[in-house]
Parts: C-alpha cells; structure tokens; sequence
C-alpha cells in the first residue's frame, strides 16, 4: 500500500520555489515549478549532499557538492542512466497537495 504525506498548505512552495519536507524516515525536496509539483529525494547520488539548495534551471537541479545535475521529473542524471534519485508523484485533491510514496511491495 502506498503512504501519503500530506503537505501543509503553509509549507507548500510558492511558484518557482522548493521546501524540504520530512517524512516516512527520509527528506524530500518539493518544488513548484510553473505550477506543477515535483518531489525527489533530498540527497544526491553522491555522499552527504543535500540537493535542495542547488542551482535550478527548468526542470533541472545541480548539486551544489559535486555539480551532478538531475531531472526532477525522473531522478536521472541528465544524459545517464547510471545513478538515480527517487522520485515520487505528488498530486492535488480538493486542494490538498499529497506526495505518495510507494511501498515496496507495489513499488517490484
């Protein structure tokens, strides 16, 4: 069964920005982009860095460590397929802004 997190509405991120959310043992980095919702994993494939405070551009975050810059939309480095960063779905019901994150009995 998938989890839900539940964003408050205070949290969410204003067009153009991004929060760190705290959630299901992990942080997630959640933006706004043109007012769709993208949420990844807050670590880079590399160790000890945080990816919320990285330069983006588009739909693309670089990591201010090590310069990697991935796709939000997929977790993927641009150009590879090598590393990844989660990703998750985050939809919109009745107002509400939820990121679901699949369990790992749906997620094989």
């Amino acid at each position: 069964m998938n989890t839900r997190i539940e964003v408050d509405p205070q949290r969410q991120p204003a067009p153009g920005g991004r929060v760190l959310i705290q959630g299901e043992g992990s942080s997630i980095t959640l933006f706004n982009l043109d007012g769709r919702f993208y949420a990844i994993d807050d670590s880079c494939p590399h160790p000890a860095a945080s990816l919320c405070g990285g330069r983006l551009q588009g739909r693309v975050i670089q990591c201010g460590a090590h310069g990697l810059r991935l796709d939000l939309a997929s977790g993927y480095p641009l150009n590879s397929t090598q590393l990844k960063v989660a990703s998750y779905p985050v939809e919109v019901l009745d107002g509400r802004l939820f990121i679901i994150i699949a369990s790992e009995e749906s997620a094989s």
